[in-house]
């Protein structure tokens, strides 16, 4: 319905646009109205969230087209509202002013001046990199990484922050959307050393060591990326940003410093170094506590997060559950407020306001132009006609209706059981992958034992009556492990048919040896119990544990326990 909407609205608009002439104002008339527009938007503090803000959009982007002669601001306009747009979470019309941007650049830049032209080639390098990003948004990674390649050629040359920034964002890009991660770590070094020599104290290069830290993580490398965490602790903790304005004042950026610290107590806590996790708690809530700092919220919430982390690691399960839900309540206040403010923004400028706008900011031309008797009547035939349209589709959209959502339905049965099929399938492959490691696990007990053996024939006497007794232990126990853990199995499935369910539905790709191991974490068993039943080492219980994250999709700031006791 939404869709017949716009369409019949777009009808509308191109029969009143080539009937009703518009009103076209010299480049001054223009520019002066366009002064006063800006004037009432200041006077009344609209901002992106009102409504009445986006009426003034549009009239202002008309008076934009008119200029001649002023360039500059032409394009900062674009600048502007692709970057407004793409802060909203709207890549599509961020990507459109980015690309009005360059095209007015291009086709306008014989018109600059020498000056005008070298201020321009920041602004040039940021909408690339921001160009490049709204593709990634909107998933068109092919021209997303097109600009990067633009932005990193058209860089080249420069020995400076752009240049830096460019090769980060690529790193970024690399990271993000594609998990090339020796890629993304060229890159990211790349821009740290050109940052670390132009500007050793700038933000860029505090975001530049971390993402090569969360690279390291990523690739196991925990020690290097605890020592760049580190650094970026240190580094926030005395770092200021830039005042906005002359009446404000510079400020710490508690929110990287308090993510840092988070990052720096991960690291630590999985290189058992508690001793520099209490400092950096003590430092954490000595800064985002201080009431003269005012340190927001979601800086306050790593902090809990932190502190949480480090009573699980020092197994105090106690006083991490109370801690937890201190962070739950939190987090949960923060998602609130941001959920209110992002709807708020989201049904002000969605598609369907746009249409009402658009057709509002026409309408009101209409209405001024109507005043000439001789387009009267044709606005009236356009109207008419518009109504007579509307009542034709809707009567054709109506009597389709009920077919198309016969066949919907038909399409999405014949999906759900081609997924349910594909499911078995995949169950099944996973069920055999266990059976083949639980063989490979017994031709290898075997050969040991075939070794004993060998010595054992090899020897005599007490000696020999001394391994032979150990060789017969060895075959009691594992007969007594094998049939104790499959009968502990057994009861363990049985009990949790329903949890495993709810797994499959959620989650269909983990195999039958994750949703045991899922079982037995929500069963409070302790990890060294678990290597046990599983007859395996701790560490290789830890890389089954870090797979399990990525198969759930948990952030890095989400515990494992806690998850799977929330399901």
């Amino acid at each position: 319905m939404k869709l017949l909407k716009n369409k019949i609205a777009i009808l509308f608009f191109c029969f009143s646009c080539s009937v009703i002439s518009q009103e076209t104002l010299s480049s001054e008339a223009a520019y002066s109205k366009y002064q006063a527009l800006q004037h009432q938007i200041k006077e009344n503090n609209l901002k992106f969230s009102d409504e009445t803000y986006w009426a003034y959009y549009f009239e202002i982007n008309d008076l934009v087209k008119q200029f001649k002669n002023n360039h500059e601001l032409v394009l900062l306009h674009y600048y502007k509202c692709a970057y407004n747009f793409r802060y909203l979470g709207l890549p599509k019309e961020a990507i459109k002013n980015y690309k009005a941007f360059f095209k007015y650049y291009e086709t306008n830049t014989q018109f600059f001046s020498e000056a005008e032209l070298s201020n321009f080639r920041h602004y040039r390098a940021q909408s690339y990199g921001y160009l490049a990003d709204s593709y990634a948004k909107a998933a068109y990674l092919d021209s997303a990484n097109m600009v990067h390649k633009k932005n990193i050629e058209f860089t080249k040359a420069d020995k400076n922050l752009n240049r830096a920034s460019a090769l980060n964002n690529y790193g970024l890009f690399f990271y993000w959307n594609k998990k090339e991660l020796d890629s993304a770590l060229i890159y990211f070094n790349k821009s740290f050393q050109l940052t670390k020599a132009l500007k050793p104290v700038d933000h860029l290069l505090g975001s530049v060591r971390d993402n090569i830290a969360d690279v390291y993580v990523e690739q196991g490398k925990i020690a290097e990326a605890n020592a760049l965490y580190k650094e970026n602790f240190e580094f926030y903790k005395t770092s200021r940003i830039k005042a906005a304005n002359a009446f404000s004042e510079s400020r710490i950026d508690y929110k990287r410093f308090a993510a840092a610290g988070f990052q720096l107590i991960d690291t630590a806590i999985i290189l058992e170094d508690f001793k520099s996790v209490d400092t950096v708690l003590q430092q954490m809530h000595k800064l985002l506590y201080n009431p003269e700092k005012k340190a927001n919220a979601s800086s306050r919430l790593y902090y809990l997060q932190g502190k949480e982390l480090v009573l699980l690691a020092k197994n105090q399960p106690n006083e991490a559950y109370l801690w937890s839900k201190k962070v739950k309540q939190l987090s949960d206040s923060i998602v609130a407020i941001e959920n209110n403010k992002k709807s708020t923004i989201k049904n002000a400028i969605s598609d369907v306001a746009f249409q009402r706008l658009k057709a509002r900011h026409i309408f009101e031309k209409q209405e001024k132009e109507s005043k000439i008797k001789n387009q009267r009547l044709k606005l009236w035939i356009i109207s008419i006609s518009s109504i007579s349209i509307f009542s034709f589709l809707a009567f054709l959209y109506f009597s389709r209706k009920q077919h198309l959502i016969n066949a919907k339905n038909k399409q999405k049965i014949a999906e759900l059981q081609n997924e349910k099929l594909n499911s078995q399938i995949e169950s099944k492959q996973r069920d055999l992958s266990d059976f083949a490691i639980n063989l490979t696990q017994n031709q290898e007990w075997a050969k040991a034992l075939a070794t004993k053996l060998e010595h054992l024939k090899t020897t005599k006497g007490r000696e020999r009556k001394k391994l032979f007794d150990a060789f017969e232990q060895d075959i009691q126990n594992k007969i007594t492990f094998d049939v104790d853990t499959k009968d502990f199995y057994q009861r363990l499935d049985t009990l949790n048919d329903a949890f495993y369910s709810k797994l499959q539905n959620q989650y269909p790709d983990l195999s039958k040896t994750e949703k045991r191991l899922c079982s037995l974490i929500r069963l409070k068993i302790e990890s060294y119990e678990i290597a046990a039943l599983q007859n395996i080492t701790l560490a290789s219980l830890n890389t089954s544990r870090y797979r399990l994250r990525k198969k759930l999709n948990l952030d890095k700031d989400e515990d494992l326990n806690d998850f799977i006791q929330s399901l």
